[in-house]
């Protein structure tokens, strides 16, 4: 069920408050010692945000991906690192709620999440797999009503700071590498050992180094559905949608530090035009582009629960996944142009650090969305659906 419109209204006005008052505060110091930004998770469990996803019978308050994309881009407004974890936890809450829901274990589950406001990481990548999210080598190992799993990850943002991991793996050892379950780790199943350093051109606060997984639990803890349809119904469509919406937010943001920057230059020189006040105009019009894309997918992925629109089988067709991979590759190019242009229209005061209109953490920061989930892989695979699909 969606968020009744007053009770997000009320949910995003205590986000904006943090994002002005805590995020914002601490955004640069998150990025210059690229440090985890605890100020900024302790304000939203204490506002109890992190269960925006969860269903209000459970306690939650029953966010559609709509109303969780507004509030990651608030929140990246001020700090892209804050809403990236943010944006990353509610995609794994989602996965819960999808597709674990009528599982005793699963539900009750959910229902401790808004209590105690558990922090979820993902742990996707694998040593040996090249970037395909969608092939794992290691394996459950079940024993009798438990399991064992270890996992060399490339990547684990905020993992260390997480109370729980969903991690992805073969259904067993005998099985293909596609054959794969979503494994949920609560912190006192776990052992991680890093394998590196996170020290990163941009969103450095998501503390994101490679691991070494060593881990137990019960065999309940296996998401019931295969991967493959998690995949494809929840985690692709909710990354894509909250990523775009981010991104828009950081470049929404450095270009409201340029439009500052070209209105103080109007007020020293009154009945002129400065000669960057074009580049801003032709900069904002790409910005709502962007917004009203990232939106109007979300608006119709919510509406495939009505009824006669599809539901979850509309998102294993060829055109939705074009549709959530051209969201991705187009958001993903237009956000890091919109902060460039950013950077140009506030030229050199952009681009120092010690400048109220420096974009440098922007800029860095949004460099990224090209390369989460590569852009050349997502337009390959669009290469080959596009030989066989014809839009109807």
């Amino acid at each position: 069920m969606t968020a009744r419109s007053e009770d997000f209204a009320n949910r995003l006005a205590a986000l904006r408050h943090i994002a002005a008052e805590v995020a914002a505060r601490h955004a640069a110091d998150v990025d210059a010692r690229s440090r985890f930004p605890s100020e900024t998770l302790a304000a939203l469990r204490e506002a109890r945000l992190l269960a925006a996803p969860v269903p209000t019978v459970l306690g939650g308050d029953g966010c559609d991906v709509r109303q969780l994309a507004e509030i990651c881009s608030t929140l990246a407004k001020a700090c892209g690192s804050s809403a990236m974890i943010l944006a990353m936890h509610y995609v794994q809450v989602a996965c819960i709620v999808r597709h674990g829901l009528g599982e005793p274990y699963w539900r009750a589950f959910l229902a401790e999440l808004p209590e105690r406001q558990y922090l979820i990481a993902s742990m996707t990548s694998e040593n040996g797999t090249f970037g395909e999210m969608r092939a794992s080598l290691c394996a459950v190992r079940r024993e009798g009503e438990g399991f064992t799993l270890d996992k060399e990850a490339t990547t684990g943002s905020y993992c260390q700071q997480a109370d729980a991991i969903l991690v992805t793996a073969r259904r067993a050892r005998d099985v293909p590498e596609t054959d794969q379950v979503l494994v949920c780790v609560r912190r006192a199943d776990y052992r991680l050992e890093p394998t590196g350093e996170w020290d990163a051109m941009g969103m450095r606060g998501t503390c994101s180094p490679g691991f070494r997984l060593h881990s137990r639990g019960a065999q309940a803890q296996i998401l019931p559905e295969p991967f493959a349809d998690i995949a494809v119904q929840t985690m692709v469509p909710y990354s894509h949608i909250l990523w775009s919406s981010l991104w828009w937010g950081i470049a929404a943001d450095a270009l409201g530090r340029a439009g500052q920057f070209v209105r103080e230059l109007a007020k020293r020189h009154p009945g002129s035009l400065p000669g960057n006040a074009v580049p801003l105009a032709q900069a904002s019009a790409q910005l709502q582009t962007l917004r009203h894309h990232w939106l109007g997918v979300a608006s119709e992925f919510d509406g495939l629960e009505a009824p006669g629109a599809g539901g979850r089988r509309a998102l294993n067709t060829i055109g939705w996944a074009l549709k959530l991979n051209h969201l991705k590759v187009a958001a993903s190019e237009a956000a890091p142009r919109i902060v460039h242009e950013a950077l140009q229209i506030a030229g050199i005061l952009g681009y120092k650090n010690d400048s109220p209109y420096s974009v440098a953490r922007h800029y860095r920061d949004v460099l990224s969305a090209p390369l989460m989930v590569s852009n050349g892989r997502i337009l390959s695979k669009n290469a080959s659906m596009l030989l066989v699909y014809q839009e109807t």
